[in-house]
């Protein structure tokens, strides 16, 4: 008798996000890969990860490992860039007739031109325009004057394109499960199956905000002439915070049956949208709550994306906060929140880098927003400066040496060890 396969495995990314979910059976397995990480995740990570699967599933060096399907939650580089890690190994063993490290047989993947309906060019001109050549590889000051999320969504445009280009050159189909169209959330969404035991619900992005985005960016590329549309000005008008929002496929994953598991993937989702996007397609009642197995905490645990009510509304035995500090994330308001809001309850919080180093790279983050706040407050005394980091206050490392019911429920990735949430104890 064979045994069914549901797990979660987090890889260690950096700032960003790479996970692995294995579904199937033993003597026929399936992966799904969601998301790459940021620049150096695919080498040191992502694609030691690769070679060892295919030495479990006993392939031989000529033998390229199935990837069911691949999905990009959305264009952010710290998504995508490993993803084109791989697919560039790919292209490039097949314009040298050589064997492949993986097979990718389906790929998720809204590009950016396709969500807003129109040819982006205008818009990665002006962050290049306005912020210089290293823009577009996410390198935006925060002295910007922007919405810097924004202007991130918008510099990955590039990034977004080639993977699209890559999987045409591959002959991989992309969005083959919804026709080729956007991967939207609708009323009527049905979950999709996926074969091998799985289905996928899409809950976000919602299709009624993709097509008032395709309205509004029309508009904004009909009234700003080319002279006009590169510069400083006409870039800082584009500050639509629903790009962002917008960018990120939501699913919920789950197992075929009566008494389904049940993943939910968030990526970069602000989780007022998800809890609406979950109501939308019927998964969560109008004010209700719901139970996942597996939650990827979304944004890498950013407070800024998140209320207590989240962690209300869904509930979970595991929650998974991907980020190594950098940019602030996972924030100690959210696992203030998440603790506020489970109690007592038992959980597990995985963390993709220990504490300790994660606030190293907070308190840098602290510490460059503080000193970029002192700057403009010079010249509009309007700007608040936040305080000085202190550990006490600020550190993940003091909230969970004064809360050690949360501490327990902490679990690490361990780099080189995999590290897998099984939901069926059998793998």
């Amino acid at each position: 008798m064979t045994d069914n396969i549901f797990s979660l495995e987090v890889l260690r990314a950096r700032q960003g996000d790479c996970l692995m979910l294995h579904y199937g059976t033993d003597d026929e397995p399936a992966l799904a890969l969601i998301d790459g990480g940021p620049s150096g995740v695919y080498k040191s990570f992502l694609r030691p990860r690769l070679v060892a699967l295919r030495t479990e599933r006993g392939l031989a060096d000529t033998d390229a490992l199935p990837i069911d399907l691949c999905m990009l939650s959305h264009i952010d580089d710290d998504h995508v860039v490993g993803l084109l890690g791989l697919t560039k190994e790919l292209v490039e063993a097949d314009d040298n007739n050589k064997p492949k490290i993986v097979q990718i047989l389906d790929l998720w993947h809204n590009a950016f031109d396709d969500i807003v309906d129109n040819d982006a060019e205008e818009l990665a001109s002006a962050v290049q325009a306005r912020f210089g050549p290293a823009s577009l590889s996410g390198d935006i000051p925060l002295d910007a004057g922007a919405n810097v999320d924004s202007v991130m969504v918008l510099a990955s445009i590039p990034k977004g394109r080639r993977l699209r280009d890559d999987a045409v050159k591959l002959g991989i189909e992309r969005n083959l499960d919804v026709g080729g169209q956007l991967v939207v959330a609708r009323s009527a969404n049905q979950p999709l199956d996926m074969g091998k035991g799985l289905t996928i619900t899409v809950a976000g992005p919602m299709l009624a905000e993709v097509q008032d985005l395709q309205k509004d960016h029309a508009k904004w590329v009909a009234t700003h002439p080319e002279e006009i549309r590169k510069s400083a000005e006409a870039l800082a008008e584009y500050r639509d915070e629903s790009v962002p929002n917008l960018s990120s496929i939501v699913v919920l994953a789950a197992t075929n049956g009566p008494d389904p598991k049940r993943i939910l993937f968030t990526g970069d989702a602000r989780g007022d949208k998800v809890l609406e996007g979950l109501e939308l397609v019927g998964l969560l009642d109008q004010g209700g709550s719901m139970h996942v197995d597996v939650l990827k905490g979304p944004h890498h645990g950013s407070a800024n994306n998140l209320e207590q009510d989240f962690f209300e509304r869904i509930l979970a035995d595991h929650y998974v906060f991907s980020g190594d500090g950098q940019f602030g994330n996972p924030e100690r308001d959210t696992l203030e929140m998440l603790a506020a809001a489970r109690g007592d309850d038992d959980y597990v919080i995985h963390l993709t880098y220990p504490v300790g180093e994660i606030d190293v790279e907070r308190k840098k983050d602290w510490e460059k927003h503080r000193a970029d706040e002192q700057r403009r407050n010079a010249n509009k005394p309007a700007v608040e400066v936040r305080a000085e980091w202190s550990d006490t206050d600020n550190s993940l490392a003091a909230f969970l040496a004064g809360n050690p019911a949360v501490s327990d429920k902490v679990v690490v990735v361990e780099e080189g060890v995999p590290h897998t949430i099984d939901l069926l104890g059998k793998r």
